[in-house]
């Protein structure tokens, strides 16, 4: 489904990524591991048409995308939900979600899509009224997944959904991308730092380092990496 190739993205003179590679398939969960700094959202801002690149190929379904907008990605059916949600603190819970249904490929299924979020979120149902900068920081996050998913997204990119987050929260937010891929078929590119969480749920991983990827493979090969676990599991 999608498939990004030689990517090299520069801020200025400074290089960021160098030539990945990156392949996500049809109904897959693909978990791109890495600290701080390693170049994760970049990719993810890459890949959104919000960070140019300066070689390389973004492919969706066999379309190139790198050269087109953001808004025109998101029409393909591309989604994200951002680091530190971004959402709109002086709107309602529905006028945020409302915003998510704005681009045309959503538009008519806008109504469909709310009784959706809302019967996988009860929460913001009841707190629909209700201004979204006075939510929990569990119940924000969960309103920058609906308010992704009210866009009708085939693939969903997640960059540090349980940052900041409760453990109990983290399993929530952990148990909602799982049942988005199995229950509805969502491609899902997951950018985290809860690394062992992570490759639990991917089919396949990558591992970014200081803009270079250094390991691929399957979730489990990676959480059986000494590698990996060593430098992000702590064992």
């Amino acid at each position: 489904m999608l498939r990004v190739a030689n990517l090299d993205v520069f801020y200025g003179e400074a290089q960021a990524l160098f030539d990945i590679a990156l392949e996500v398939g049809k109904g897959e969960i693909v978990a791109v591991i890495g600290s701080n700094g390693a170049g994760k959202t970049t990719l993810i801002r890459s890949i959104f048409g919000m960070v140019k690149a300066r070689r390389g190929t973004i492919m969706v379904d066999g379309r190139a995308i790198h050269s087109l907008p953001s808004h025109v990605i998101c029409e393909l059916g591309i989604g994200q939900v951002p680091e530190g949600r971004q959402m709109f603190p002086n709107m309602s819970v529905a006028d945020n979600l409302a915003l998510g249904a704005m681009i045309p490929r959503a538009r008519a299924a806008g109504r469909n899509a709310l009784t959706k979020v809302f019967e996988l979120f009860p929460r913001l149902k009841e707190r629909r009224s209700q201004m979204a900068g006075t939510l929990s920081g569990g119940e924000q996050q969960m309103l920058a997944v609906a308010r992704c998913l009210m866009g009708n997204p085939r693939l969903i990119m997640f960059d540090e959904p349980s940052l900041g987050l409760a453990p109990r929260v983290v399993e929530e937010v952990f148990e909602t991308i799982t049942r988005l891929n199995q229950e509805d078929g969502l491609s899902v590119v997951l950018v985290e730092q809860n690394v062992a969480q992570s490759l639990q749920i991917a089919e396949r991983a990558y591992v970014l380092e200081n803009g270079h990827l250094v390991i691929t493979g399957t979730g489990r090969e990676l959480l059986n990496d000494d590698r990996v676990r060593k430098a992000y599991i702590g064992l």
